[in-house]
């Protein structure tokens, strides 16, 4: 578990409040946090995020949000997985949230043009990415996905390969009036896949 290992190779004194709706996934985390004796700094809630009484008070949010793109979840294996006809609705609610940082996985074919303008609007800047190349998945390759995914694409707002998309992992501050090749570094990596 990436989140893990970070905590234990840092000096991070913190406490980590994680949210999983996924029941195997939610047990795996906590069955992870017990094995390297973590359970009072790191706490999985078996709810959605969004879903909790009130908004987690954190200077930081790490989030890799949905961002399947599709006309409805009707058509998905997982309906959790729907990230809006964009796939960038749900991160653009995380940003709204006006956490100080925001560490977010952007895909190459959810809009990030306009998920990266939408964040610069909500006051943040890019200070950091890390971005790798993914194969298309069994939940990326769904009829209604891959459709959706190539109407974007020609909409100049989807960019992916035949086998390939990339994720990157973005940070953001707000307030940070960071260098802006940084934002056009990033798109101009996005947009290499064709």
């Amino acid at each position: 578990m990436p989140m893990i290992q970070a905590v234990l190779n840092t000096s991070f004194q913190g406490v980590i409040h994680g949210y999983e709706i996924n029941d195997i996934s939610w047990k795996q985390a906590n069955s992870r946090i017990r094995n390297h004796q973590m359970e009072t700094r790191y706490f999985v809630h078996h709810a959605s995020f969004f879903d909790a009484c009130k908004k987690p008070c954190a200077s930081t949010l790490v989030t890799n949000p949905p961002y399947l793109p599709a006309w409805t979840d009707d058509c998905l294996y997982i309906k959790a997985l729907f990230g809006g006809t964009d796939g960038s609705m749900i991160s653009r609610k995380l940003l709204s949230l006006e956490y100080p940082t925001v560490l977010l996985m952007i895909s190459s074919f959810s809009n990030p043009a306009g998920l990266l303008r939408y964040a610069g609007e909500q006051g943040y800047s890019v200070v950091d990415f890390l971005a790798r190349p993914l194969s298309f998945g069994c939940y990326s390759s769904q009829p209604e996905v891959k459709k959706r995914i190539n109407e974007l694409r020609r909409e100049h707002k989807a960019y992916y390969s035949e086998h390939y998309y990339l994720l990157a992992g973005v940070v953001f501050q707000k307030q940070n009036h960071a260098d802006k090749e940084l934002y056009a570094e990033l798109m101009a990596i996005m947009r290499s896949l064709r």
